[in-house]
């Protein structure tokens, strides 16, 4: 069953890596003319510290031999480092690696988003994604020597679903997919077991595989600003069943609900 009916827990165990939101616009050229000086000033009170990075943009260039445009991605990042909002030319978004919670998570994007409409009145927003991602640990849940198997639903597996094939020797395997929610919701879910690389010179790499289940979430079309909060809520409220069905009873028992 892809869809799950078990109420929405809250996890004492949770393997979210990250939590992102982000909302794309039409090009607003004033964020890139200028500094966000004024967005700053409205967020800057939880999000104190600054970093700016410039980046290629989303769209290739068409003429061939045309430089690649550039875009400044503006990076707001709260003292303790685990939350992040980024504003570029085309979106915001937030993400986090402490997630708190919907209800937390929601109230920390409500006022930036509020600013951010009311500072560049964006005509509509043309995507508006939530994306989870989870990292699955055996050795943190204390299921060391569980098969994938008895922790993942089948249709997240593959191959590895199956009984005669051993994990042990299976190289690659994952799952991709994309399926419409509702008559304006659409995911795509990547799963699959891995290796978590440290990008950091010379961090020590671990050696463990883990199973990575990244779901993201989105609607598209022109969404007029003042919808965007409800529409990150029916969002969200299509993440708890996909997440739940993902999970088999053994695994839901010991990320520990509560």
């Amino acid at each position: 069953m892809l869809y799950s009916d078990h109420p929405r827990v809250h996890y004492q165990k949770p393997q979210l890596a990250e939590v992102i939101c982000q909302l794309r616009f039409p090009v607003i050229l004033s964020i890139g003319a200028r500094e966000p000086v004024d967005f700053q000033e409205a967020v800057r009170g939880v999000f104190p510290r600054y970093a700016a990075k410039e980046e290629q943009a989303a769209r290739p260039a068409v003429a061939k031999g045309e430089t690649p445009r550039t875009v400044v991605n503006h990076h707001f990042i709260s003292a303790d480092g685990h939350w992040k909002l980024n504003l570029t030319n085309s979106f915001i978004s937030l993400s986090t690696v402490t997630y708190p919670g919907w209800e937390g998570f929601g109230q920390q994007f409500d006022r930036p988003l509020a600013h951010f409409i009311r500072i560049y009145q964006p005509a509509f927003f043309e995507r508006i994604g939530l994306r989870y991602v989870n990292i699955f640990s055996r050795k943190a849940l204390d299921l060391e020597g569980e098969l994938w198997r008895e922790l993942i639903a089948a249709p997240y597996l593959g191959v590895l679903a199956e009984e005669d094939v051993e994990e042990s020797t299976t190289r690659k395997c994952s799952v991709d997919v994309e399926l419409n929610l509702d008559s304006t919701c659409r995911a795509k879910i990547h799963a699959g077991p891995g290796m978590v690389k440290q990008n950091a010179p010379n961090a020590p790499q671990d050696p463990e595989v883990k199973f990575i289940l990244d779901m993201d979430l989105f609607m598209s079309g022109q969404i007029d600003p003042r919808m965007a909060a409800g529409g990150l809520e029916t969002l969200h409220g299509h993440s708890t069943p996909l997440f739940q069905g993902a999970v088999t009873d053994k695994l839901h028992s010991a990320l520990e609900p509560r």
